[in-house]
């Protein structure tokens, strides 16, 4: 696994470092200090799982810097780590590409958790961060806990999450699922989120097992 982490504070970015490592024993961690760095590390490096990268740095106008650094790997999932609060900001960041969006005040544990379901394909932001629009699509997800303690098996999936996760069962990335059921990359994400919160697993492969021992799936998808 690889992550590029940016931050342009030093001892924040080296405490994110700290508590990426912990994801993975063999995690390859890339680290930038502005938007600057970024672009000349995305210049020649490319294979990366996932991007988490603040908000406000120098180099670059926020906005246009991550547009740009999904437009460069649009296959990369992309983390908002920021102190900005601005709602408006939130949604913007989600329209433009970005998979989570999580505040600075998080806990480790948040933290970890948030990023895990990111990588496992879902889609993450704090309610309280939530403006309207955007409140219509996260509806039915709950505030990601660290643990993930939905463990109420009465919980039924709707027919549409059914139809994601039998895609997922059968190797689907979030754009072939996207594409086959006629739905934007984003609305997938959030299916992914609540399929896994619901079943309360970890990751895709763990969704799989659980819905198929529940009997929502058959083995084969």
């Amino acid at each position: 696994m690889k992550i590029l982490i940016a931050d342009d504070h030093e001892l924040f970015l080296k405490g994110l470092e700290l508590i990426l490592s912990d994801l993975d024993k063999k995690v390859d961690l890339v680290l930038a200090h502005n938007y600057t760095e970024i672009f000349d590390i995305l210049e020649h490096q490319k294979n990366f799982d996932l991007i988490v990268t603040d908000l406000a740095m120098p180099g670059a106008n926020w906005l246009d810097a991550i547009q740009q650094i999904h437009n460069k790997l649009p296959e990369t999932p992309i983390i908002i780590l920021s102190a900005v609060f601005d709602k408006e900001i939130v949604q913007k960041t989600i329209e433009i590409g970005a998979a989570g969006y999580i505040p600075k005040t998080s806990s480790n544990a948040v933290i970890m958790s948030a990023v895990r379901l990111v990588l496992s394909g879902g889609a993450y932001i704090p309610p309280e961060l939530l403006n309207n629009s955007l409140k219509s699509q996260f509806s039915a997800i709950e505030q990601l806990s660290p643990e993930f303690e939905n463990k109420d098996d009465k919980v039924a999936l709707t027919p549409r999450q059914i139809d994601v996760l039998k895609l997922i069962a059968k190797g689907c990335s979030n754009k072939i699922i996207a594409h086959k059921l006629g739905l934007s990359e984003g609305t997938v994400k959030l299916h992914v989120t609540a399929i896994l919160k619901i079943l309360n697993v970890y990751n895709r492969t763990g969704a799989v097992v659980e819905a198929t021992k529940r009997g929502l799936i058959s083995e084969n998808g």
